[in-house]
Parts: C-alpha cells; structure tokens; sequence
C-alpha cells in the first residue's frame, strides 16, 4: 500500500494523530494548512459571526490550502484527518478533496474529537471524491499505539 497521511490541524491534537498514523503504517504525510491561519477567536464555536462559524454555515466556502500537495497519482490510499466541527469535516477538507483526483484511491478519514463521531462526515466526503472508495474511518482520539493503528489499516 502506498498511502499519504493528509490532515489540517489547529490545535496540534489531529497533527499528533496523523503523525502516529503515518509512522505506524510507513505513510508519507501532509499537512493541509490554510492560506491564512486560524486565530483562537476564528475558532470560536460558541460566535455566530467567527470564521469557523461562517465557514461552516456555508456549505460552498472553501477556504484556501497554502502550497502544494504530493502529486496523489503515487499513492493508493490517501487518510485524510481533521477535528471534528459541527460534526462532519472543516470546509477546508472538502477544499482539498475537490481539488485532487481521488477516483480509483481509497480515502479514509480520521478524526479527532472531543465528544462527537465521524457523523456525516465521511458521507459527504464521498461525494467530494467521485470515482474514489471512501470508507467509514474512524476516530483516533487519544493515543492509538502503532500496532492498534497497523491493525485497523489492515482491516480496510
């Protein structure tokens, strides 16, 4: 299998995962990082007005991904990781799935949450990602050793 480890990380807990997920299953990484950063009152859920919260109340916004990712023609499994917000992806995946031809890969997402599933998430990824298998992922919430990460690899 040759996989890339793609995530966006704000926080660093998603990198943190992404980073052990890529080292457990010998996968390249990529970080999805944003033209312009998230700020701390960007990320506040709790304001109607932040850009979070704007970002996902629009179904269209696609924020802007800084650099260049790996050409994906040399990979067969592509992990896509992200915390959860209003429990599906950041727009800012749907950003990169759109913007890559993903179809005949397998993209599998995982996430990092503090009290919700995947929800959705990996049901609108799909159709972001025409032509490609998208599985239903799964949370990688704490601290999966390598030979845990390796197995659920293999079960795919």
């Amino acid at each position: 299998m040759r996989a890339l480890v793609a995530y966006f990380s704000v926080t660093g807990t998603t990198a943190r995962a992404a980073r052990r997920l890529a080292e457990a299953v010998g996968a390249d990484l990529f970080e999805i990082a944003p033209e312009t950063p998230y700020t701390s009152a960007d990320l506040n859920w709790n304001d109607r007005s932040s850009r979070s919260s704007r970002e996902m109340a629009d179904e269209k916004c696609r924020p802007a991904v800084a650099g260049d990712a790996p050409d994906m023609s040399a990979y067969d499994t592509v992990f896509v990781g992200f915390p959860i917000w209003w429990y599906v992806e950041p727009r800012i995946i749907d950003t990169f799935l759109e913007a890559h031809d993903l179809s005949g890969k397998t993209v599998v997402p995982f996430a990092t949450s503090g009290g919700s599933g995947l929800g959705k998430a990996p049901q609108r990824m799909a159709t972001l990602a025409p032509g490609a298998t998208v599985t239903e992922g799964r949370l990688l919430n704490g601290n999966p050793g390598a030979d845990e990460l390796r197995a659920w690899t293999k079960r795919m």
